[in-house]
């Protein structure tokens, strides 16, 4: 598969997930790409949590600004 098509893949995951509620919750980079724990609540109050792995350099520059966005959505405690 190619990058282009790995970093659609990634894309799409990441939408998906977004669009299904979930939150970005914490992220862990390192040489081998970004882990990010996505969580959300659902009807019955309980957590639910998904971990995708992304590879590609455009995914992790994707989910950045998914990131940002979500932030100036749901600002955090203290804002």
């Amino acid at each position: 598969m190619s990058e282009y098509q790995q970093f659609l893949k990634e894309r799409d995951l990441i939408d998906f997930y977004i669009q299904k509620g979930y939150q970005m919750k914490n992220i862990t980079e390192n040489l081998s790409g970004a882990y990010i724990l996505f969580e959300r609540e659902d009807s019955s109050g309980e957590k639910e949590m998904e971990t995708i792995h992304l590879l590609t350099p455009a995914a992790r520059k994707y989910f950045s600004v998914k990131l940002i966005q979500q932030q100036t959505v749901y600002p955090g405690p203290g804002a």
